[in-house]
C-alpha cells in the first residue's frame, strides 16, 4: 500500500441536504472503503473481499453496522464500558443494508464478501442508516468486487401532506409516513417503514420520488469509480450441465414435477419432489454403461441442478398460463383462516391466528412504567412502552435443532410486526399500561410475520387495549416472465423462493401501516405495483373480516389477573416525601398492599394491582403521605410536644402545625398543660400557613364550628 494519500470526494443535493462520498484517506488496506456523510454524520463503511473461494452454496456475504458511543459523546453502561454485541437497531440496519445488495453479485460467486459500516459521529438530524447502505454500494462499487451495479437509498417522510426526502430528527417525530426506500437505476428493490393508515396510491407516488433520487446518488457513486475504482473480478460462469441428463430431465421431469406440486401438505410435496427427481436421476443412469464413481457423482449433481431448474420453470409458467399455484389455489385466493382467542387462561390476552400451515400463539401481558424498555440509542436514552418478540422455534417448519438466541430474521420479523401495530395503540394518557406481546410461531409455510401482526391484534383486544382498529398482514409474491406477470396473495414459503418479489403489507380498513418488501427482477412497473397493493389491499380486507368475526373490538374488561392501574396526582415538592429516603416509603407501601406504585417527576402516581381493596388500602396511605393543609380545614391530630407558649400538632403523618396558647381555648389558658398533654387526641382548624410553609392551628375555632 503506497503512503500517499489520494483522497477522492463527490457530493450530491438530496433534498436539502448534501450527502457526500470520500474515499482514499481512511481504512486503505480493505478492498473498498468510503465515508459518507451528512451534516455532522459521518460513517466509515468498508468491502472486503477474501481471496480464494470456499465451497459454500450460497453467497457469503456478512453485514454489520455498527454504533460507537464514541461518535455521540457518551459512555457505555455496564460494568465493562465498551459496546457489546449488536443492540435491535444494529441488527435492523445490517439487515436494511445486506437485503438489496446480495441479490447484486453473480449466484456463483464464492469468494466471502464482508460489509463493516462504524459511526464516526452521529447527528440525530441526520440519521445514519441511509448513509451506511449508501456508503456500502460505493466501497463495494469502488473494489474489485463483482458487484454488477451500484444501488442506493434514501428516507421518504410525509410531514403535514408534504414530502420530505432525508428530514431531519423533528420531520421525523411528526411524520404520518416514513419509508426507506433503495433501488438501482431502473427498478425499486426495497421498502422498509410505517405509516399511520396510509393509502396505496400515495405510497405508489413515494416510490415514483425515491426512484429520481436514487439515480442522482448512483451518477455520484458511478463517478466515484471512474477515479477511484479499481478492476473487477472476473467471474467464471457456472459449468454447463451435462447435454444428456438435462435433455432427459427437461422432457420427463415437467410432467413428474406438476404431479408433485400437486400435492398440498408441505412436507409431503417436498418428500414427494426429492423422490421423484431422485428416480428421474436413477433412471437416466440406468440408461448408461460404464459410468466411474466420478462420473455418477458428476451426473447426479448435473441432474439436480437440471431439476430445480425444471421444478422452477413449470411452477412459473403454469401459474401464468393457469392462474393457479402449486397448491390449487388461484392467484389471488387465502388460504384458510382460524382463530382462537382466550386461549391461556392466566395470559392477561391470548390469540391462535392459523392460516393454512403458518401458525402463530400470540400472549399479550400488561404491564406498568416500570416494565418498560430502556433503550440508549445515538438519539439519546428513551424508553419504550409496547414491545413485540417474535419467537421462531426449529419443530415449526419440522426441524430439530439447538435452541439458542434469536436470529437477526427474527428480530427483524419481530420489528416488522411492532411497526403494524404502532399507529393503532392508544395514546398513553387515555391508557396508562406498558404491554408486550410474545409470538411463538407454531407452524410455518408462508409469512408468520403476517399471522403475528394479526394473532397481536387479536391478543391485544382479547386483553382489553382499547386499540382504535385492528391490524391485519399478508405476505404477497410476484412471477414475471418477460411482459407477463402474476401477483400471488397469501404466498407459501416455495412461493417465496422461486418467485420474483416478496412484500408484506400490514394495515387497517382506512390504509396502510407498515411496508416492507425486497425486489430480485429489475423495473417492476408502476402498473404491476399498483397491480399487486390493490390486491394486497383486497386481501387484508378478507383477513380482517375472518379476524372480526371472532373478535370485532377490545374487549370491555381487563382480564382478572391484569393489573388495574390507578393514577392519582401530587404537588411534584411531595414525590421525595412519597419516595423517602433510599425509596423506603414507597416499598413500604408497596409491601404493605401487594401493590405496584410508580411515580414520575410531574408528580403523576400509578399504583396497579388486580385487587381494588389493595388499591384503595395504598392509595389512602399516599394521601396520608402526601396530603397538604388547607385554611379552614378540620384535623384530628395528635399531640406531639408541648411547650409554654402552645401545642405542637401533628394533623397527618409528616406535617405538624402549632396551637398558639392563646387558640387552646374560649376561656385563658394559663399553662398549656391544664388543656393538652402529649398523645391527646385533638380537634384543630387550620387558621394560616405563611409563606414558609409554617401551619398555624386553632382549638378554639375548632371548638365553636362543632
Amino acid at each position: 500500500m503506497s503512503a500517499t494519500i489520494n483522497e477522492v470526494s463527490r457530493s450530491v443535493e438530496i433534498g436539502d441536504h448534501t450527502l457526500t462520498f470520500t474515499t482514499g484517506r481512511y481504512a486503505r488496506q480493505a478492498s473498498g472503503a468510503v465515508v459518507v456523510s451528512c451534516g455532522d454524520s459521518k460513517v466509515l463503511v468498508t468491502g472486503t473481499t477474501q481471496r480464494g473461494g470456499r465451497p459454500f452454496d450460497f453467497l457469503p456475504l456478512t453485514v454489520d453496522y455498527q454504533d460507537r458511543n464514541g461518535s455521540f459523546g457518551t459512555i457505555p453502561g455496564g460494568f465493562f464500558k465498551r459496546e457489546g454485541r449488536s443492540n435491535e437497531r444494529e441488527i435492523l440496519i445490517s439487515r436494511m443494508i445486506d437485503r438489496p445488495i446480495r441479490p447484486l453479485f453473480p449466484k456463483n460467486f464464492r469468494q466471502e464478501l464482508q460489509i463493516i459500516a462504524t459511526v464516526m459521529s452521529f447527528d440525530k438530524d441526520h440519521e445514519t442508516d441511509v448513509l451506511a447502505f449508501n456508503g456500502a454500494s460505493a466501497a463495494f462499487h469502488i473494489s474489485e468486487a463483482p458487484l454488477s451495479e451500484p444501488a442506493a437509498a434514501v428516507r421518504i417522510c410525509r410531514v403535514g401532506g408534504e414530502l420530505k426526502l432525508n428530514p431531519n430528527f423533528n420531520d421525523r417525530e411528526a411524520a404520518d409516513i416514513e419509508l426507506i426506500i433503495a433501488g438501482t437505476r431502473s427498478a425499486i428493490t426495497m421498502v422498509e417503514g410505517g405509516a399511520n393508515e396510509a393509502s396505496e396510491d400515495v405510497m405508489l407516488d413515494i416510490f415514483d420520488l425515491a426512484q429520481e433520487n436514487i439515480r442522482k446518488i448512483i451518477e455520484v457513486i458511478d463517478e466515484l469509480r471512474a477515479v477511484a475504482g479499481q478492476p473487477k473480478i472476473q467471474v467464471e460462469p457456472p459449468a454447463e450441465l451435462d447435454a444428456g441428463i438435462k435433455a432427459y430431465v427437461d422432457e420427463h421431469g415437467p410432467a413428474k414435477v406438476r404431479e408433485g406440486l400437486a400435492i398440498k401438505g408441505k412436507h409431503e410435496r417436498s418428500a414427494t419432489l426429492k423422490e421423484f427427481r431422485n428416480a428421474l436421476i436413477e433412471a437416466y443412469l440406468a440408461t448408461q454403461s460404464d459410468l466411474s464413481d466420478e462420473d455418477v457423482e458428476r451426473l447426479t449433481n448435473d441432474g439436480k441442478a437440471a431439476w430445480d431448474g425444471c421444478l422452477r420453470h413449470t411452477m412459473r409458467t403454469d401459474v401464468i398460463q393457469t392462474g393457479k399455484r402449486l397448491d390449487g389455489r388461484s392467484t389471488d385466493q387465502i388460504r384458510h383462516i382460524w382463530i382462537d382467542t382466550a386461549v391461556a387462561p392466566r395470559a392477561h390476552g391470548s390469540a391462535i391466528f392459523t392460516r393454512g400451515e403458518t401458525q402463530a400463539y400470540v400472549t399479550t401481558a400488561l404491564g406498568t412504567d416500570i416494565d418498560a424498555q430502556r433503550l440508549e440509542l445515538p438519539i439519546g436514552r428513551t424508553e419504550r412502552r409496547f414491545m413485540l418478540t417474535y419467537n421462531f422455534p426449529p419443530f415449526c417448519t419440522g426441524e430439530a435443532r439447538p435452541l439458542r438466541g434469536p436470529k437477526r430474521r427474527e428480530v427483524g420479523h419481530g420489528a416488522l410486526a411492532r411497526r403494524g401495530l404502532l399507529p393503532v395503540l392508544p395514546d398513553h394518557d387515555d391508557f396508562p399500561y406498558v404491554y408486550r406481546c410474545t409470538s411463538e410461531i407454531l407452524e410455518s409455510n408462508g409469512s408468520s410475520s403476517m399471522a403475528t401482526v394479526c394473532g397481536s391484534s387479536l391478543a391485544l383486544m382479547d386483553a382489553g387495549v382499547p386499540l382504535k382498529a385492528p391490524v391485519a398482514g399478508i405476505a404477497m409474491g410476484l412471477i414475471k416472465e418477460g411482459d407477463d406477470f402474476a401477483v400471488l396473495s397469501d404466498i407459501l414459503g416455495d412461493e417465496d423462493h422461486l418467485g420474483d418479489m416478496d412484500f408484506k403489507v400490514t394495515g387497517t380498513r382506512k390504509g396502510i401501516t407498515a411496508f416492507q418488501m425486497d425486489c430480485k427482477v429489475k423495473g417492476v412497473s408502476r402498473e404491476v405495483m399498483a397491480k399487486a397493493m390493490e390486491q394486497a389491499r383486497q386481501g387484508r380486507l378478507h383477513i380482517l373480516d375472518k379476524m372480526e368475526e371472532v373478535l370485532a373490538a377490545p374487549r370491555e374488561d381487563l382480564s382478572r389477573y391484569a393489573p388495574r392501574i390507578t393514577t392519582l396526582h401530587i404537588k411534584s415538592d411531595k414525590i421525595r416525601d412519597l419516595i423517602g429516603p433510599g425509596g423506603k416509603v414507597i416499598r413500604g407501601i408497596q409491601e404493605a398492599c401487594d401493590v405496584r406504585v410508580t411515580v414520575d417527576d410531574s408528580g403523576k402516581v400509578d399504583v396497579a394491582s388486580s385487587d381494588p381493596d389493595s388499591t384503595d388500602k395504598a392509595i389512602r396511605m399516599i394521601r396520608e403521605i402526601t396530603q397538604e393543609a388547607e385554611i379552614g380545614a378540620l384535623y384530628v391530630g395528635i399531640v406531639k410536644r408541648v411547650v409554654d407558649f402552645g401545642a405542637f400538632v401533628e394533623i397527618f403523618p409528616g406535617t405538624d402545625g402549632l396551637i398558639h396558647i392563646s387558640h387552646l381555648a374560649q376561656e385563658r389558658v394559663e399553662n398549656v398543660t391544664d388543656v393538652l398533654n402529649e398523645g391527646d387526641e385533638v380537634l384543630v382548624r387550620v387558621i394560616d400557613i405563611d409563606r414558609s410553609g409554617k401551619i398555624r392551628l386553632s382549638r378554639k375555632e375548632a371548638l365553636a364550628a362543632s
